[in-house]
Order: structure tokens, then sequence, then C-alpha cells
């Protein structure tokens, strides 16, 4: 059963985090390359601070991480998690067999 609670937990935090049509246009741009906040603010016409708000809860859904870079903090896609969340979605729709 606790597996299935956890199980339960990360796909809400998944599915809240793609609720939002910026959050997904993040991660399509940090897919390419990492970012900083205000490249990512400017490519998305948003300002620093709703980004780093999106970012939080992309990080709290463990789709991104931070990389220090001097003063800054780029982000990337964390792609060994998207690939797990990608294989959880698709036994979340699966439908049961019999």
């Amino acid at each position: 059963m606790r597996r299935h609670v956890t199980q339960t937990v990360k796909l809400t935090r998944l599915f809240k985090a793609l609720s939002v049509e910026t959050r997904v246009e993040m991660i399509e741009l940090l897919k390419h390359r990492s970012l900083c906040v205000n490249s990512l603010a400017k490519t998305l016409g948003i300002t620093p601070a709703a980004v780093s708000q999106h970012l939080r809860v992309l990080r709290d859904a463990d789709l991104v991480v931070a990389d220090r870079k001097g003063y800054f903090v780029h982000y990337r896609v964390n792609r060994e998690a998207l690939e797990r969340m990608k294989d959880d979605a698709v036994r979340f729709f699966r439908h049961p067999e019999g």
C-alpha cells in the first residue's frame, strides 16, 4: 500500500507541474539547454519572479535541477526523472488487463 501512496503523490506532483502552459514551455526550453532565471524570463516574456515560482513547482516535481555557475544558477531538465515519470504516466493511463 505504501508504494501506491508514494506513486500517487509523484503522479499528482507531475500532473500539477504540467497543468500550467508556462511550465510546459519552460520544460521544452530546458530540454535543449540549461538557462538561468533571467534568460527564461526574457524568452517567455514574464517576470523573473514568476519564473522562480514556476521553477519551484518544477523542482518539487523533480522535473528540473539547478546547477550553480559562479553567481548564477542555471536550470536543466532532470532527464532521468523525466524518463521515469513518462513510464509512470503510461502505466497510469493503461487500462487494467482482463
